[in-house]
């Protein structure tokens, strides 16, 4: 598939900011914007309502325009993983035969990466955008249209501590990798000369630069209120801060269970079609 003078100037910018504020997407006249968007989304299997956050306006403002557009009425929940999450908004999944291998449909754009971590997470019934991988999108932008609902499952307080480790740890081993490719011509000359000790200096090198650039970032920890959340609710915790999570269920968690319960083939995809009927905005 597929991570912004002087008293008259001031006062015509005033008023020209507060038109634009009027206009813009994924905000009702008359509406707060500190209130939040929400959706139903209903399905062949039953109905949930999700909430869209304000502090992922690129995603928010993104998915109400598929929604009011259409753009998800007819597509499937096309990968269900069990104790995992159900992923959906695939267009080329609308009328998709048996059998058909889905999940590389888009609509010819992405979406930066808005993470507001550690505040918005993987919790159980968060609202996420897919991706695609980071070999080929270092950046972790966004699929434009695809979106999953995470379940997950518990885990234990030892457990979140060794995901956070090697979190870090991975971390580190990216950097060096990183570096690596920017000596590649070097690398290859010694290879070709056979110069082991010019590798073995460079390979020093390059890793202590590589630490030292990983010092200057705070390390990755989960907060006590994911902790909470992760021993006693459920989520899919090595997911934060690699994919953009901007909103959440806010009823019928219930029929999310049941989906990802759904019995599905080698690709993932239900052997029941799981159906959107239509996406609507509710306010």
């Amino acid at each position: 598939m597929v991570t912004i003078m002087n008293r008259h100037t001031i006062t015509v910018l005033t008023l020209l900011l507060c038109l634009l504020t009027a206009c813009k997407p994924g905000t009702k006249k008359g509406q707060n914007m500190n209130e939040e968007t929400q959706l139903k989304i209903e399905t062949t299997m039953g109905n949930l309502v999700v909430k869209l956050y304000n502090e992922t306006p690129k995603h928010r403002d993104n998915f109400i325009r598929l929604a009011e557009a259409g753009t998800y009425d007819g597509t499937l929940f096309h990968r269900v993983i069990k104790d995992f999450m159900v992923q959906a908004g695939d267009p080329e999944s609308k009328n998709a035969a048996k059998g058909t291998m889905l999940g590389g449909g888009d609509v010819g754009y992405t979406i930066p990466a808005e993470f507001v971590y550690p505040k918005y997470y993987h919790k159980r019934g968060a609202l996420a955008a897919a991706r695609q991988g980071d070999n080929v999108n270092p950046e972790k932008a966004s699929s434009g249209c695809q979106f999953y609902i995470v379940w997950g499952k518990t885990f234990s307080d030892s457990t979140l501590i060794r995901m956070a480790t090697q979190r870090n740890n991975q971390r580190l081993e990216n950097t060096f990798n990183a570096l690596a490719q920017t000596r590649m011509k070097d690398i290859y000359k010694m290879r070709k000369n056979n110069d082991q000790e010019g590798l073995m200096n460079l390979q020093d090198a390059l890793f202590i630069q590589a630490q030292a650039e990983v010092d200057r970032q705070p390390e990755f920890r989960f907060t006590p209120e994911q902790i909470k959340t992760y021993t006693t609710i459920g989520g899919t915790p090595h997911l934060d801060g690699d994919y953009t999570v901007f909103g959440e269920v806010v009823s019928g968690l219930e029929l999310v269970d049941k989906m990802q319960q759904a019995k599905t083939d080698s690709h993932d995809r239900p052997l029941n079609d799981i159906k959107i009927i239509k996406v609507t905005v509710l306010k």
